[in-house]
């Protein structure tokens, strides 16, 4: 039942790769502690089995956060079952996992962010012109990894580009006049250096399509010379972008649809490091704090 129900979410709820092999990972470790502990498969599992299991994991050290999100690879799975006449109830109901400790987004300062572009030496040639690119791209759009990789000179529209999001849903992120010029100059380059080349946006130094651990260790390096901040990633310029556009005064809505994110609760995150901030601009400034 397993391979049918990530069938199901491949081909059907058009999940990530990366989601269904972590779904796959959860599901295999619950089989597995089902098999040797109780001699049970996942359709004879009732909650109190499931509890055990949870149990298990906090002894070992898993985090709580890991441990919620295997609770919800359960809760999917369990309701395919239902859907399937396979359960009669999904033992999910009465199960409780623990609580999750809210981290604010890390991401880096605004100060931090005009040196990256203003004072950092990219190199001048074809390399040089497409790390800007993509780190100017990740600030300015808040756009996914994933997304970025995918870009095609298609993608590029008169003020905007399109994105395909999670679950293969596009949406279209709107680009100053400044930055599509960029844009355009960039193709224009790639096209020198590689007439061959896909039509992907991006390309590595061989002219071939861009994969997710390039553009990782190249944030990775940029960011290095500008902030000493644990992460640096890709995905913190995306809390970055989101952190800026709502210190500058933009609507949260505005910065969901952006962000592509399904809900408002999703997005209501970058909240918390504007209240943040104004809790130390008080404590600095007022003589009473």
């Amino acid at each position: 039942m397993v391979n049918k129900f990530l069938e199901y979410l491949e081909y059907e709820k058009r999940y990530s790769k990366h989601t269904i092999v972590s779904y796959k990972t959860d599901l295999l470790q619950f089989q597995s502690y089902l098999f040797l502990v109780f001699d049970l498969s996942a359709e004879d599992a009732t909650h109190v089995m499931i509890r055990s299991w949870m149990v298990t994991l906090v002894e070992s050290g898993i985090s709580s956060r890991s441990i919620n999100r295997k609770k919800s690879t359960l809760q999917v799975f369990y309701k395919y079952l239902k859907a399937k006449g396979l359960v009669e109830e999904s033992p999910m109901q009465k199960v409780v996992a623990p609580k999750v400790e809210k981290r604010l987004p890390d991401y880096v300062k605004k100060q931090d962010m005009e040196s990256l572009f203003s004072e950092v030496q990219f190199t001048n040639d074809f390399s040089g012109s497409r790390d800007k690119l993509i780190l100017e791209l990740f600030y300015s759009t808040g756009m996914r990894l994933s997304e970025l990789v995918e870009l095609k000179e298609a993608s590029v529209l008169k003020d905007s580009l399109k994105v395909l999001g999670k679950r293969n849903k596009e949406r279209v992120i709107p680009v100053t006049s400044a930055m599509l010029e960029k844009i355009i100059d960039y193709i224009r380059l790639k096209r020198n250096e590689f007439p061959e080349s896909a039509l992907s946006l991006f390309v590595t130094d061989k002219g071939e399509k861009l994969y997710q651990k390039f553009v990782y260790r190249k944030v990775k390096h940029y960011l290095s010379l500008v902030t000493s901040q644990g992460k640096k990633s890709p995905h913190v310029l995306r809390h970055t972008f989101a952190t800026h556009m709502l210190d500058n005064g933009a609507e949260l809505n505005a910065i969901k649809e952006m962000l592509g994110h399904a809900s408002l609760s999703a997005t209501q995150v970058y909240t918390h490091n504007s209240i943040e901030k104004l809790k130390n601009v008080y404590k600095q400034a007022h003589p009473r704090s």
